[in-house]
């Protein structure tokens, strides 16, 4: 079993560089515009549509006040003026002012960034400040007035940026410029050039040089139940989830801990700590070079057990209300117990199959819904079947603040007895409640 094992990891990783290697192999990493003459919109340019992780860098040679200077300019070429002309055409027969019209040209006036970003809401609302980052749908903008906020980017009407702004183009490249967003296109000014996309192939954007920032997010949550008087007893668990992700690969962390104390003696304490990277070879279809877990409870008689694997995956769905994939592949398990009957060694290595499934629901504006489910096959020794299920209810309080419900059940078929001859129970059940720190 573990020789199988092994070949079908060794296969499978093959399998895996093989498909990297067609999609990338004949395609440049770099791109260099040199026609510093030309508006080019590589969006409808075919040759480039299937280039992947390409970067388009400013070559021009012009500094960023230089790029200001041309964004301002094409600013001016494109604005369109208020004259008074505009006032008596707007006068009817009857002498009276038709004010839609004349409204609608006020309205198609914009601002002219000098050392803040400006962003404009489907409302006409415009706000000055500084972006700071734009990623999974939502655009987070720092301002004197609100403070930093986080924008749904469907709301965005107008972007005019006065920092330069790195763009992420889905299955297409890199452009770092200055940008002008409006009527769902956004024109990426590069010294003399222009790149025209549009609004939903925009993955991600950041200042120049915080890139790598903008792709990582993460929550904490804590509770704390404490009882004193007859009884003394405190309840302590914490959760953590970080996850980073770009258009080709996704990491995930996720922490789930508990420690329980009942009249100065300790009754529970569990750890449970989980690693997984993804890489995607197309928009759906993914690999996972790695995943991990580190898991500990004594009460239940495991010392520690150390689970590493590797998968392929498939994402159904990405979108702003409904992202759910799952993956599964060959894994191994290493278990040391805390104390195992007469005869038989605590520590032993088993092959396994895992099975995991990732879904996140935006219910409403308020309530999110988080299910991770991970099902396990093994031998007996390790536990022959096992689940671990974690459903969140995130309940917005703050952009930052959450209240959150979670249910955990943890399942094996057979746990192991100890050197007493206790077997632990099958199932374990944890409802927490919690306040959740968004970062």
């Amino acid at each position: 079993m573990k020789y199988f094992l092994l070949i079908n990891l060794l296969a499978l990783n093959i399998y895996a560089q093989s498909l990297d290697n067609n999609e990338t192999k004949s395609e440049p990493k770099i791109i260099t515009v040199e026609d510093t003459n030309t508006t080019q919109t590589l969006a409808e340019d075919s040759a480039l549509s299937d280039e992947k992780l390409i970067v388009v860098k400013d070559n021009s040679g012009l500094s960023d006040d230089e790029v200001r200077a041309v964004a301002k300019q094409v600013d001016k070429d494109k604005k369109e003026k208020v004259s008074i002309s505009d006032v008596v055409d707007a006068v009817n027969a009857k002498g009276n002012v038709d004010m839609s019209q004349l409204q609608h040209k006020w309205e198609d006036l914009s601002p002219t960034p000098v050392k803040y970003d400006w962003i404009q809401t489907k409302s006409g609302e415009w706000f000055k400040g500084e972006i700071k980052a734009m990623y999974d749908d939502k655009l987070e903008f720092d301002s004197d007035e609100v403070g930093l906020y986080s924008f749904d980017f469907e709301d965005i009407r107008q972007i005019k940026s006065y920092n330069i702004i790195s763009i992420n183009i889905e299955n297409l490249a890199t452009f770092p410029g200055i940008i002008r967003m409006k009527d769902e296109k956004i024109v990426i000014i590069q010294g003399e050039n222009e790149y025209e996309f549009d609004i939903k192939d925009v993955v991600s954007l950041a200042p120049e040089g915080e890139r790598e920032l903008h792709y990582w997010s993460g929550k904490m949550t804590l509770s704390l139940d404490v009882r004193a008087g007859n009884v003394e007893q405190y309840d302590y668990s914490a959760k953590l989830n970080v996850k980073r992700r770009t258009a080709s690969s996704r990491i995930y962390i996720d922490y789930l801990g508990r420690i329980s104390s009942r009249n100065h003696t300790q009754t529970a304490e569990d750890h449970r700590a989980n690693g997984k990277y993804d890489r995607y070879v197309t928009r759906r279809f993914f690999w996972t070079p790695i995943f991990g877990e580190r898991y500990t409870d004594e009460y239940k008689n495991i010392h520690v057990q150390y689970t590493v694997g590797m998968g392929i995956g498939y994402t159904f769905t990405d979108t702003k209300e409904l992202e759910w994939s799952i993956s599964a592949g060959p894994a191994l398990i290493s278990t040391e117990y805390v104390s195992i009957a007469s005869g038989k060694d605590p520590r032993q290595s088993s092959p396994a199959f895992e099975m995991s499934t990732k879904l996140e629901y935006e219910l409403n504006w308020m309530t999110d819904i988080n299910f991770d489910y991970k099902m396990t096959l093994t031998d007996k020794f390790s536990g022959q079947y096992k689940h671990h299920m974690v459903v969140t209810f995130e309940n917005e309080l703050l952009d930052w603040l959450d209240f959150d419900v979670t249910g955990v059940w943890d399942y094996v078929a057979y746990p192991e007895q100890d050197l007493h001859g206790v077997t632990p129970l099958k199932s374990d059940y944890q409802l927490l409640l919690g306040l959740g720190i968004e970062f």
